[in-house]
């Protein structure tokens, strides 16, 4: 369940009162953890896979009636904005238009009065701050414009040049360095508010970032591009049954013997932060650290990309020396080689097994993703953002297909088929199992998440107020002690409820 499709008045979930209602639910529920999509800025297609920056925070999951509570804003300034007129989903045009407008409120009078924790902030954060600020400042100055297309004082990124532009434009980069310390004072908070309940927090980490971002602006070095920035191959993956002309992402792609050599600091920086946001990571696209598929930039499908070695195990062999204590999951999705699979193995992360993709009916039960094949380290999900809802599956999916999962799950004409294939989930050997909030709460393809390979209609979904009740909380509590999925209670807790009985 990502932050923006929590419900609220603002255009989108924010990180106030109803995420920490999300947090109470999930409590009430018997829950463990809260997974989440990336909670970095978004760019052009709303993804959150593709984003500004790979360190930022989202400006518009700032909460403004926290701020209004700090005293940063005024409620007359936020009340009446336009934040779209459609309770279900996120209008990002209009929050685009205006959500800074009402920030830069906000900025200015934080920045009168700066705390002590906002200088702590600013020095914690100094090796990457400086410059999303600084390049957001400048993508303002050119219209939205990618840093490609930028003049070439600009675009150049050096130490004489971002300390003249930093000057020129201090005004721009104070206020974005200002919202940045707003999102993770306001994510902290809620970060501690799920931990303090026994919740902890999954997050994402995109193998991948965006070429329009301060990551390949600032270090060109780390991605395979030209002596003119340009890349020199993107992003993809090939075709296959679901797309014939595979698909093409575009990100840039990392210049891997660059990293080798560097001992992989910034992924080890990277990963080291991240650990720090929040308490498990998710490492999307696992297999692109075996091998990736390279499309040579400006094609204009993926058809005519090849595969090629990536770093392996010497880079998680780093992970595992400077971030011991990281908790990893693989998204071991995809076109999966036996190197892919032993990488998966010698990590000794656990990998994902989506429900859905079981019922294949020419697969029979050899399907490694039929419930009783999955391996204890696993985490089990009835589907991801990417795939389709349970109702949606079932009213689409080829009738070979549904019906092998009517017979396999016992389904009856009457029964609800959302909760039918949840439970079969819990059942599983799975250490961990997931499900979606779009699922708990029985909907159809109209909330779907993301589509693969489509713009304009993506990441939009919102819940409704209301929905997450106590009653869906106790039959989910339920289900999840009958699979004996309750989180363990510490022994202090167990010492407390047996001297209050």
């Amino acid at each position: 369940m990502h932050l923006s499709s929590l419900p609220g008045d603002q255009g989108i979930g924010t990180m106030g009162k109803s995420a920490h209602e999300f947090v109470d639910f999930l409590e009430k529920a018997g829950q463990s953890v809260w997974q989440l999509l990336p909670v970095v800025p978004t760019s052009y297609g709303d993804s959150p896979y593709a984003s500004f920056s790979t360190f930022a925070g989202n400006p518009y999951f700032i909460d403004l009636d926290l701020l209004a509570e700090d005293g940063l804003l005024k409620e007359g300034e936020y009340e009446t904005v336009d934040w779209g007129g459609d309770p279900e989903h996120v209008d990002y045009g209009a929050l685009y238009n205006n959500r800074t407008k009402v920030l830069r409120k906000a900025a200015s009078r934080l920045l009168e009065n700066k705390p002590d924790e906002y200088y702590e902030f600013l020095e914690e954060n100094y090796d990457w701050l400086p410059d999303y600020a600084l390049f957001m400042a400048l993508k303002d100055k050119n219209g939205g414009k990618s840093w490609l297309e930028w003049e070439d004082d600009e675009r150049n990124y050096g130490t004489e040049a971002v300390t003249r532009l930093a000057e020129q434009y201090r005004d721009d980069v104070d206020f974005y360095e200002a919202v940045q310390y707003l999102f993770f004072k306001q994510w902290k908070e809620l970060r501690n508010y799920a931990n303090g309940k026994g919740i902890d927090i999954i997050g994402d980490l995109p193998i991948y970032v965006a070429l329009d971002s301060v990551d390949a602006w600032s270090h060109p070095e780390l991605f395979q591009l030209d002596e003119n920035r340009q890349p020199i191959a993107v992003a993809g993956c090939p075709p296959d049954g679901f797309s014939a002309d595979g698909q093409l992402w575009g990100n840039p792609l990392y210049d891997w013997d660059y990293h080798k050599n560097s001992g992989y600091d910034w992924w080890l920086r990277r990963i080291q932060y991240l650990t720090k946001l929040y308490n498990i990571i998710r490492i999307d696209h696992f297999r692109g650290f075996d091998s990736y598929y390279a499309i040579p930039y400006g094609s204009t499908t993926a058809k005519n990309g090849e595969w090629k070695k990536g770093p392996g195990m010497d880079l998680f062999d780093k992970v595992k020396e400077k971030v011991p204590e990281g908790k990893i999951i693989a998204e071991d999705l995809g076109f999966l080689t036996d190197s892919v699979r032993k990488l998966l193995k010698d990590t000794g992360y656990p990998g994902m097994k989506i429900l859905q993709f079981a019922f294949d009916s020419r697969d029979g039960n050899n399907n490694e993703y039929l419930p009783f094949n999955y391996p204890v380290n696993s985490v089990a999900y009835t589907g991801t953002h990417d795939n389709q809802t349970i109702m949606g599956w079932f009213e689409t999916a080829p009738r070979e297909s549904v019906k092998f999962a009517e017979e396999y799950l016992r389904i009856s004409e009457d029964d609800e088929k959302n909760w039918i294939m949840m439970r079969e989930l819990m059942a599983s050997p799975s250490e961990l199992s997931i499900l979606t909030g779009q699922d708990l709460l029985g909907l159809g393809d109209e909330s779907r998440m993301n589509t693969p390979s489509t713009v304009g209609i993506n990441w939009t979904w919102r819940s409704l107020p209301g929905k997450f009740t106590d009653e869906l909380a106790d039959k989910l509590c339920h289900y999840t002690a009958l699979y004996g999925r309750l989180p363990q209670k510490t022994a202090e807790e167990a010492k407390a409820e047996e001297a209050t009985a």
